[in-house]
């Protein structure tokens, strides 16, 4: 969707002129809307890491960046450009899980973090059928990708028909995060590629082209992130997470909510990694399917513990909270 290019202590961003079904960036005046909407998402959870937006502009045979307080200026602008401060790549989270370097005490300014965001985050009335319903049509289009002959995903129709089931079985645990005022514009896409554990911790890459997809149960959004680590080797992270999160919300959602958001966040990877390769020219071809076995396999792990959980102890515990 992007085109990125680095300096030593800069980056730019120039968003590509494509559509979707899930984004429109097909003209210029609305790559330059999302790239102010970008701005002012990420200075949520990223300050000082967005420095502003910037014309590219074209003038007697030659290209130029400028800020918007030097337009009107000669020449035509072309497009528009996201400029931000160039993070430190040994600190970003994939990165100190790969090396085995990630700490608790890095976890728990992360979990700060998060907490603070989400408290002050804008509360949205999302109608709880409506939230079930997106889950709905999430599995659809997940069916519709991840069972198509040429994959051949081992167990991929298991798991896709274990969680229509799930989902018709614990459909009141999904009302629950609406009927508590839980649902939140949240970061869109939180993925250890997105969190750089400076001090303090900053997520960039907020999910700017598509409101209704920002619009999450904080716990949904930290069980993507534990399921994103654990993908990457660090199990460890996501009952961190989810502990944390609680404490900083005051607020204690019933296991087997999470697991059944980890197990839909498995299955859209997956349906995500094989979308890949449907592209005319994928990138890392070799990459994708076997990442999205793996995360059929976590959907059904996730599943497995649904299937252990009990109605009785997690009502108690959610009453008692």
């Amino acid at each position: 969707m992007s085109w990125v290019f680095l300096t030593s202590d800069c980056v730019l961003k120039l968003k590509k002129p494509v559509r979707f079904p899930f984004l429109d960036f097909s003209t210029i005046e609305a790559r330059e809307f999302y790239c102010r909407q970008e701005l002012r998402l990420n200075a949520r959870l990223a300050p000082g890491v967005y420095l502003g937006l910037r014309a590219l502009q074209w003038h007697d045979g030659e290209f130029s960046v400028l800020p918007p307080e030097r337009l009107p200026a000669p020449g035509q602008t072309l497009d528009w450009l996201v400029l931000m401060h160039r993070l430190p790549e040994q600190r970003m989270l994939h990165r100190l899980i790969a090396q085995g370097q990630v700490t608790e005490v890095d976890i728990d300014k992360l979990v700060g973090l998060l907490g603070r965001f989400y408290r002050h985050a804008m509360t949205l009335p999302v109608q709880a059928e409506e939230y079930v319903a997106r889950f709905h049509r999430e599995q659809a289009s997940n069916r519709e990708v991840m069972l198509r002959p040429q994959f051949e995903l081992h167990h991929a129709g298991l798991a896709l028909d274990r969680m229509d089931r799930a989902l018709v079985t614990y459909a009141e645990l999904l009302y629950e995060p609406c009927t508590r005022g839980r649902i939140v514009e949240g970061h869109g896409d939180l993925r250890p590629e997105h969190v750089c554990l400076v001090d303090p911790p900053v997520i960039i890459d907020c999910l700017e082209f598509n409101a209704q997809l920002r619009q999450v149960d904080p716990f949904d959004e930290v069980a993507f992130l534990g399921l994103e680590c654990g993908l990457a080797g660090a199990d460890w992270l996501m009952p961190r997470l989810i502990a944390g999160l609680s404490a900083a919300l005051d607020d204690r959602p019933p296991a087997a909510l999470i697991h059944l958001y980890t197990a839909q966040r498995a299955l859209l990877r997956a349906r995500l990694a094989m979308a890949h390769l449907l592209d005319p020219q994928p990138r890392a071809p070799q990459k994708w399917a076997p990442l999205a076995q793996r995360c059929v396999q976590r959907a059904l792990a996730a599943l497995d513990d649904l299937d252990g959980y009990c109605p009785l102890s997690d009502a108690t515990a959610l009453a008692a909270s």
